[in-house]
């Protein structure tokens, strides 16, 4: 017998090729006057274009962003916000991007219109990061919601397969989570599902061919499926990780959450036997752990924390961060079982190759 509580997010999505040129009546759908266009430097060209045809409704244009969010740049951002008067703020770039604007909106009363060119998938999410004196902080606030979601996969092509492919995993591991979330449901589990089925399918073919605008369209739904799948529901033990290795080690974002999924699939593996069937069936294989660090391998994406930059000597203080304020997980997060999942971890093992959780 069902009992949930399902609550749907009140985001415009505008997806397929060329979509990207709908932004200005987009912009004049929301009532917008002055829009702020923020974006990543590869995208500067498409900015200019697009700044060109809002005409009198763009405020200003600005470039860059920082991972993790630093709260000296959000600093920044904000008061340029501020100073040009801006009631829209247009994210064309990455998660940094998106981050950046949520960020500004957490504390300015505007809307978002995220263009996304990554497969993060936090474009459809409410929660927002920020990063300071070395504590990647998180929250959930409707207003950093993008109000409009703007899914053109021409927009990918400048995004190569090595940082696609791992940003596509980061999308997967909020399917993952969803589905074991303590507050996950019916629907939110069909959308996680077919996330990992739709990104496990484009993924490999994005690596293979990165001028594919089919396989860049496939991934950018599977994106689309797995911001939305994590909206809905709590972040568990895999995000808590990639906060502490992000924030406090300055971790790449997209490469930590390829390499420490795997790990934290096999760390629950026991106490989420359904999820786990329903993880396994998405990657086509016969066991979700090996199944996630398969497709990494297949991707080129890197497996081993020593090889982004972590230290071997800071693992037993990121195990000690990791079991400080812990986050909803099927399987009790005991800092002797963290230790070994980093251990694994860093040194790029096989999940589960080494015996225990």
């Amino acid at each position: 017998m069902y009992a949930f509580t399902y609550q749907t997010q009140p985001s415009r999505v505008v997806f397929g090729l060329d979509s990207v040129e709908r932004l200005p009546e987009e912009v004049e759908r929301l009532a917008a006057m002055r829009a702020l266009i923020r974006h990543s430097p590869h995208c500067a060209e498409t900015a200019r274009a697009l700044g060109a045809r809002l005409g009198g409704q763009l405020a200003g244009m600005h470039e860059g962003a920082a991972a993790h969010v630093p709260i000296e740049v959000a600093a920044a951002a904000r008061e340029a916000a501020r100073e040009l008067n801006a009631d829209c703020c247009v994210a064309i770039g990455g998660g940094s991007t998106i981050g950046l604007a949520k960020a500004i909106a957490l504390e300015i009363p505007m809307s978002i219109i995220a263009a996304p060119t990554t497969y993060a998938g936090s474009e459809m999410t409410p929660i927002w990061g920020l990063t300071q004196r070395g504590e990647k902080r998180t929250g959930r606030d409707i207003a950093v919601l993008p109000r409009v979601v703007i899914y053109d996969p021409r927009l990918t092509l400048g995004v190569p397969p090595h940082v696609a492919g791992p940003s596509g995993v980061n999308a997967l591991a909020h399917c993952v989570e969803a589905l074991y979330a303590p507050d996950t449901n019916p629907i939110v589990a069909l959308m996680a599902a077919e996330g990992i089925r739709a990104l496990a399918d484009a993924l490999p073919r994005v690596a293979a061919s990165p001028h594919d605008l089919e396989a860049r369209s496939d991934a950018l739904y599977g994106a689309w499926l797995g911001g939305a799948s994590l909206g809905a529901v709590s972040m568990g033990l895999h995000h808590k990780l990639c906060h502490v290795l992000g924030g406090r080690f300055n971790l790449p974002h997209a490469e930590t959450h390829a390499i420490i999924l795997p790990h934290v699939i096999h760390y629950n593996r026991e106490a989420a036997p359904h999820a786990m069937r329903q993880i396994a069936d998405a990657l086509g294989t016969s066991e979700a752990a090996r199944g996630a660090f398969d497709l990494s391998v297949t991707l080129g994406a890197p497996t081993a924390l020593r090889d982004i930059g972590m230290r071997a000597h800071d693992l037993d203080m990121a195990a000690e961060f990791a079991v400080l304020t812990p986050y909803a997980n099927p399987a009790p997060v005991t800092r002797a079982g963290i230790r070994r999942l980093l251990d694994d971890a860093f040194y790029g093992r096989l999940p589960g190759s080494t015996g225990g959780s």
